[in-house]
C-alpha cells in the first residue's frame, strides 16, 4: 500500500473519542460532583463565566436546549470558572438569564484545557454515555453545534457524526 494510499485512510478515519476529565468540582452550596456520576447519560458540558458577554448569550440557549431533551438521558452541566471572590455573582447572573441548571464551581482555564477546549470561555463539550468526548466547540456554541452531536448520540450514533472540533472564535 503506498503511502498516499494509507494517508487517505488514516485521513478518513475518525478520530478516536477521548475519555473527559473527572475532576471534583462543587455545587454552589457545597456538594462535591463528578461528571463520572452521569456515566449512562448523554452529557453537555459547559465552561463560563459571570464576566463573558458570549456566555451571557449562550447560556439561555444551552437552557432552553436542555428542556427540549426533558425525558430524554441527557444532562447540562454548567462549570463555571470565576474565581472565588466572583462567585457569589454566580446565582443572579443564572437567574436573570432564566438559566434553572445548576452551576458548578472549581473550574478554570487549566481544566478547559484539559478537555481540549484552550483557554477561552465559553467552550463546551459533549460526552457520550461512557464519558468520552465526541464534539467540542471552541467559543460560543450554535444550537445546531450542540444538537447535532446530542442527536446523533441519541440515534445510536447512525448517520454522519458531529465535527469534533467546531471553532465559533
Amino acid at each position: 500500500m503506498s503511502c498516499a494510499l494509507l494517508f487517505c485512510l488514516v485521513a478518513a478515519t475518525p478520530l478516536a473519542a477521548r475519555r473527559a476529565p473527572d475532576p471534583s468540582l462543587k455545587t454552589l452550596d457545597g456538594q462535591t460532583r463528578k461528571l463520572s456520576a452521569l456515566r449512562g447519560k448523554i452529557v453537555v458540558v459547559n465552561f463560563w463565566a459571570t464576566w463573558c458577554a458570549p456566555c451571557q448569550e449562550e447560556l439561555p440557549r444551552l437552557a432552553g436546549m436542555a428542556a427540549s431533551y426533558a425525558g430524554k438521558p441527557v444532562e447540562f452541566v454548567l462549570i463555571s470558572i470565576d474565581q472565588p471572590k466572583d462567585r457569589a455573582k454566580i446565582p443572579s447572573v443564572l437567574d436573570r438569564l432564566h438559566v434553572p441548571q445548576q452551576s458548578w464551581i472549581g473550574g478554570d482555564t487549566d481544566l478547559m484545557d484539559r478537555f481540549g477546549l484552550g483557554d477561552i470561555v465559553p467552550g463546551t463539550v459533549v460526552l457520550d454515555e461512557q464519558g468520552e468526548i465526541v464534539a467540542r466547540i471552541m467559543g460560543e456554541a450554535h444550537e445546531d453545534d450542540v444538537r447535532h452531536a446530542v442527536d446523533w448520540l441519541l440515534a445510536g450514533k447512525t448517520g454522519p457524526p458531529a465535527p469534533a472540533l467546531t471553532k465559533r472564535y
